[in-house]
Order: structure tokens, then sequence, then C-alpha cells
């Protein structure tokens, strides 16, 4: 695959004249957060970022997503029929995102593209995007990437990755894809001097990664053992039903459905959901199968690192990000609840 150095004046230039063919997206700064958005019409994206808040799962199923639109005008022949309300389809490029939520996207794909069912706007959506990833020279004192399969320089799911070299970016195509792109680009052939120091970056990336979790463990684990495992009282004690770790996770995907109505003009949208909320599994019938608090904590946990892991034997639903970790306000700790599910013997 080629790899080329290129100067970081003639790399915003390159992203400048990208933006006539892509729609230009990237981490930009939004009061004391950081976030991916589109680019204004020349700024640069600030690649100066440690971690978005948001991961950019948005990009691909937005936090409210028209899916419908439909009318109740009674003189309307068409009155209540739905109809599939048409966005834009134009290429995006999205510029720096990190290895861990580029690798979420192979992640939550399976919920959504499956051999037997698509869902055409998670589809649509993660088709559009080129993902020009940026390997994470210092990675947050809460990431354990290394832990889940990935790592801060990892490529799966990216078309390109870019190394910070300091005066300029490394940057080498992933894929048929990212190499159709750098053909094109400025710059100059990667020097074996430039590759080695880019692989001593990565290696000390890597070593700065000091949070491992065990996951070994965790297919051998009987299912119901870990259930019914005494330890989820203690986990669930503080929780208090929030949803931070939920929105901010790039693995969960849990949505809702409703229609919004102003006169007689209607939507139907899909939202994002949390399995923290008690309406999340109410029934019609008013039954609720996880009504109390400890039931809802305990399928959060399961879910990514057990109910995954057995159904498609590719590791865990988690990509150690590390943001439920940091913005948890009462700090539930996933590193520790996934230490105690693997290491738990049953009495």
């Amino acid at each position: 695959m080629i790899e080329k150095i290129i100067a970081k004046n003639e790399f915003n230039d390159w992203l400048k004249n990208l933006g006539k063919s892509y729609e230009l997206l990237g981490p930009v700064a939004q009061g004391d957060q950081v976030n991916f958005a589109p680019l204004p019409e020349g700024c640069d994206p600030d690649l100066s970022f440690q971690n978005s808040r948001l991961s950019p799962k948005g990009l691909v199923q937005p936090a409210f997503e028209p899916m419908f639109q439909f009318t109740l005008n009674p003189d309307d022949p068409e009155a209540h029929v739905l109809k599939e309300r048409k966005e834009e389809e134009n290429p995006r490029l999205v510029v720096g995102i990190r290895p861990c939520d580029a690798r979420a996207y192979d992640l939550v794909r399976i919920n959504f593209v499956t051999p037997e069912y698509e869902d055409p706007w998670w589809k649509k959506g993660r088709e559009r995007l080129t993902l020009m990833g940026l390997g994470c020279n210092n990675p947050c004192s809460t990431c354990f990437c290394t832990s889940t399969g990935g790592g801060p320089f990892d490529t799966a799911g990216l078309d390109l990755l870019l190394t910070d070299l300091g005066e300029g970016f490394l940057i080498q195509a992933c894929n048929q894809k990212g190499e159709d792109l750098l053909k094109n680009a400025p710059g100059e052939k990667a020097s074996d001097k430039k590759r080695k120091q880019a692989e001593e970056i990565r290696q000390q990336a890597d070593e700065a990664i000091t949070s491992k979790i065990p996951t070994e463990g965790l297919k051998d684990q009987p299912l119901l053992d870990l259930f019914n495992a005494p330890f989820w009282d203690e986990v669930q004690f503080s929780c208090i039903n929030c949803g931070t770790c939920t929105f901010l996770c790039p693995t969960c995907w849990c949505f809702d459905i409703q229609d919004e109505v102003q006169g007689t003009q209607g939507l139907r949208m899909r939202n994002w959901d949390s399995c923290m909320y008690p309406l999340f599994t109410l029934h019609g019938s008013g039954h609720n199968p996880r009504g109390e608090k400890v039931q809802r904590v305990r399928q959060r946990f399961m879910h990514k690192l057990k109910y995954y892991v057995d159904k498609y034997g590719n590791g865990v639903a988690c990509v150690g990000c590390g943001r439920c970790v940091q913005f948890c306000p009462v700090n539930i700790d996933i590193r520790g609840v996934c230490q105690l599910m693997n290491d738990y013997k049953a009495k």
C-alpha cells in the first residue's frame, strides 16, 4: 500500500481541494469539547484534540433521523401514506477519526446489515463515508483499546491513516479506496527514515496504554452463572440511569421510532434510545421485563461482554475508547466490571 509524507500546510490545501468532491467532516471545537461536524468552508480540522466527547457514530446513525413523512390533511388523496424522506447522499470524507471509532462501525454493522436483512438508512449512511483516521500519539489514561482487539494505530475500518510526525504527516492507504485517493495527494514517498520514525511513535503509543482488562475467560463463563452473579447489586448501586454511557459509546446503537406531528404534517423519526431508561423495555401491556435498575445495568454489560461474545465469537462489543469511564457521573468503570465477569467463579 502507498505511504506518503505530507507537510501540514500541503495537507490542509489538499483537504480544501478534496472539499470540491466531498462533504468534509472533522473534529471541531464546540465550547469545552471537540466533536465531529461539517467543516466550515476554509476551516482546517483541529487535529490537536485527544478524543471527541461524542463518538462519530452519529455520522451514520444520527441522534434524530427522519425516515418517512406523511400528511394528515383529509383533502389530500395520499393522507396517512408514509413516504420515504429523501436526504442528500453526497460522499463524505471524515478527517481525523480515531481508530477505535472507525472499528466501532464494523462492530455495529452486524446489527444493521446481515445476509437476511438490511437497514437502508444505516447502510447508505456508512457507504457515504470515506474514513481518514488519525492515530493516537498520546492516548487518554482511560483508553484500553489494546485489550479489545484494537490499538492506537489500528487500521481496521479505515481507508487512510495519518501518523503525526510533528512537521507533517505520514499518510498510508489501508485499502484500495484509500490508495486511489492517495495517488493524487501532494507530498513524497515515505523514506525508510520516516517510516522508522512513525513506527517508533506507534510503539510508544502502544506502551502508553497501561490500562489492561482480561477478556479471554468471558467466552467460557456459563451464561446463567454470570446472569445470577451477586456482584450486580454492587455494580448497579450508584447508577442513576442517566444514559451518559450509552449516548457517548460508539458501539451502542439502540433506538426508538416515534411519529412527530405539527399541524397536518408529520415525520416518522428514529431517535437514539438507551437500555438504561425504564421505559425502553416497557410493553404495551404494562409489563416491563427490566423494570428494576439492576436489570438494566446488568443488560448493558452482559450485552457487550457476554451475549455478543457468545453469539459472534469475535471478541467483545467494545472498542476501549474509555468515554464511559471518563464521563460516568458516578464513576462506574467498565474495566472493573469486565474483570469481575472474566474472573467470576460461581459458588
